[in-house]
């Protein structure tokens, strides 16, 4: 095989939002709005992301995550939540939209994360949103809308969907606010 210039892969070192369980440990997280703090939040990291972007970079928000400690008693191999929880994030680009599906079909709540279904898609949402958000602060003159879904919903959990969300990123030409709205 030939390498040729046309055939590069670009890398770029970006900042990556994770919605992270705390569990195992004695942290505090998010308090998404409610009076009491979960055991759980959205971290960033650097993280070098090859691929279709945004598409890819939102793909990297479900990456696991093995949080680094200095303790012999803390062995978490994956501390993210979608993985966790059994949900499934995709994204696509159709026309000038960002198409963003976190598939709930497989959720399933581990017994010793302290975490409603609700709260894990939560987070999840901000870390996708976080991301974006990070990524195109940067002045890119291009104007993305973003649609974020929740599908494979039950009679038992429906009400996940109403965690819909869409949003505006980016910069139109000529003008010098950003466009962040939702």
């Amino acid at each position: 095989m030939l390498w040729s210039p046309a055939q590069a892969i670009t890398l770029e070192v970006v900042e990556l939002h994770q919605p992270l369980s705390l569990h195992r440990t004695d942290g505090i997280g998010e308090t998404l709005g409610e009076k009491d703090p979960v055991q759980a939040g959205v971290f960033s990291r650097p993280y070098a992301v090859t691929g279709a972007m945004p598409e890819d970079l939102v793909k990297a928000v479900a990456a696991p995550h093995r949080i680094a400690t200095n303790s012999e008693g803390y062995e978490v191999d994956d501390a993210n939540l979608l993985n966790l929880c059994g949900v499934s994030l995709s994204s696509e680009m159709k026309v000038n939209r960002l198409l963003v599906r976190f598939n709930v079909a497989n959720l399933e709540l581990p017994g010793d994360l302290d975490l409603t279904a609700r709260q894990v898609i939560r987070l999840s949402v901000i870390a996708v949103e976080r991301t974006l958000r990070a990524y195109f602060r940067s002045g890119n003159d291009q104007v993305l809308s973003v649609s974020i879904g929740i599908t494979g919903t039950t009679a038992g959990n429906a009400g996940l969907k109403d965690l819909a969300k869409r949003f505006r990123l980016g910069r139109s030409v000529g003008d010098p606010e950003s466009i962040e709205k939702r």
